[in-house]
């Protein structure tokens, strides 16, 4: 028995050994439930998250509202958030807001326990002087172990941080356990003075709880509007507005309403800013996932006013489904690749497109491949899976890039164009699968991860080829992401569907 309780103080020590005269270390209290335990695994898999995003980063991100559910659930929209802030950006400190979870209290916890706090990838110091800073400017913020101890909604966003930073500063840990705006509006007082470009702010926070798919998604775009108002009475409005609807099981529409609040509050007086709106998806999205009742997720960013990414309003592109573009604009876009293929073999610069032609959708941002044949035999095909730049920008240069960069083949040469046909793949969002079952041929694109390498083979793929969901699954992952014939089995598995077009 004894042998048993000392293995058990072992494991959830894990990675807070501290040495002599080190600061007292906080252990993980989620791996291996939120997020995988393995160092090696963890890492992967937010490199993955973050990989799929389809937004640039930006060095001016100020702040990031992500969720905390498992990283099966809500992982690829947090994954949105932190690929938003550009990996070389040094902040001085970041700040952690999340709501309490596992104490009942009315005002700020503030971390004075713990002087570092540990995950699977290495030790995260605390900014020991700025809490205690704060824990004397204020009454409202004060010390609770137990609002600390075990809570997730802090922990899960380190590893985002760590992966995706170059430099990882000190955190400061705060819980918000009160929802009373006057104290809110004390605590964003308190926490003023840091809300600068030298810092960063992250937000905790997952959305609607517990309504049917549908529900959650109307729900959800309603607080999310008001997120983007920057304004916290349209945000605690619209809290209300949806309770007052009286959405079938709706708990709450913000777990983290309370340090949302406050991040709002702090945009006030803040013309130099704006909040973007990056990505949605709920836990219905999840093969793991229930569709009768669900969690929604946001990712939002707080950057300096300009040019805004992709999503900088709650409509747009759906984060479950793809595009339908018309006729009119899949010929814009067979146009364009084959107008980008030719001015490149002219020596001439790329002509720019009529701004009053780009429909909405020509404009969104989602990932397409540029397939190129002659005789009925491949002559090039290249691609993204994920929209970095807006449609037609995309499918513009992927034409120039199946046409001169492939490297299974020699450059198109000007006499060849003519006869060259073109194909264009619109591709819909990545949405991962629990086993192969899932995979339907003809129907999905794969994508398969695995340690720093992946490989993809489009829907047509299968069709093309007659392969059978074994041979598919086989031939990508030995043939494109080098994994052997049967890597694919204990490989993150990615599913796609394209929208196909060609010229007649």
């Amino acid at each position: 028995m004894k042998l048993l309780i000392l293995l058990f103080i072992m494991a959830v020590n894990i990675g807070c050994t501290e040495p002599q005269g080190e600061a007292r270390c906080r252990p993980a209290a989620v791996a291996g439930q939120f997020y995988p335990a393995a160092a090696d695994t963890l890492r992967a898999e937010v490199e993955g998250f973050i990989g799929m995003a389809g937004c640039s980063a930006r060095g001016d991100v100020q702040a990031v509202i992500a969720p905390h559910a498992g990283y099966v659930f809500s992982g690829r929209t947090a994954g949105l958030a932190f690929a938003r802030i550009s990996p070389a950006t040094r902040y001085e400190r970041i700040f952690l807001l999340g709501p309490s979870h596992r104490a009942a209290f009315d005002g700020v916890s503030v971390e004075l326990g713990y002087g570092a706090y540990a995950t699977p990838l290495g030790r995260v110091a605390v900014d020991t002087a700025v809490c205690r800073s704060l824990a004397g400017a204020d009454s409202l913020f004060d010390f609770l172990p137990e609002a600390h101890q075990g809570e997730h909604c802090l922990e899960v966003e380190l590893p985002f941080l760590q992966v995706r930073l170059d430099s990882m500063p000190p955190v400061v840990p705060l819980i918000v356990g009160t929802a009373d705006m006057g104290r809110l509006r004390r605590v964003a007082d308190a926490l003023r003075p840091y809300f600068t470009a030298a810092n960063l702010f992250v937000v905790s926070s997952d959305f609607s709880h517990y309504p049917a798919y549908a529900d959650a998604v109307e729900a959800d775009r309603q607080t999310a509007d008001a997120v983007l108002t920057a304004s916290a009475g349209a945000f605690v409005e619209a809290l209300a507005g949806n309770a007052r609807r009286g959405v079938r099981n709706l708990y709450t529409s913000a777990c983290g309403q309370s340090p949302i609040a406050v991040l709002l509050m702090l945009m006030e007086g803040r013309p130099d800013l704006c909040i973007e709106h990056l990505g949605y998806s709920n836990s219905g999205d999840s093969p793991y996932g229930d569709t009768a009742r669900v969690v929604g997720y946001h990712a939002f960013a707080a950057v300096g006013r300009g040019a805004v990414g992709r999503g900088a309003s709650a409509g747009g592109p759906s984060a479950h489904g793809r595009f339908a573009l018309t006729r009119a604009e899949k010929s814009a876009l067979l146009a364009i690749a084959r107008q980008s293929i030719a001015d490149s073999l002219a020596g001439r610069r790329i002509r720019p497109v009529d701004e009053a032609l780009l429909t909405p959708a020509l404009k969104a941002r989602c990932g397409a491949f540029v397939t190129l044949s002659a005789g009925g035999r491949l002559r090039g095909c290249i691609g993204n899976l994920v929209g970095r730049r807006p449609l037609w920008q995309t499918v513009g240069e992927m034409a120039r890039a199946a046409a001169f960069d492939d490297p299974r083949f020699s450059p198109v040469g000007a006499a060849e164009l003519p006869g060259i046909s073109i194909e264009v793949s619109v591709l819909s969002p990545l949405r991962r699968v629990a086993s192969e079952a899932e995979v339907e041929l003809g129907r999905h694109g794969i994508l398969i991860v695995k340690g720093g390498r992946s490989g993809t083979f489009l829907p047509q793929v299968a069709t093309d080829t007659g392969w059978t969901r074994e041979e598919f699954l086989g031939h990508c992952s030995r043939d494109k992401a080098g994994l052997g014939w049967d890597g694919w089995r204990d490989a993150e598995l990615y599913v796609y569907e394209a929208d196909v077009f060609g010229e007649d």
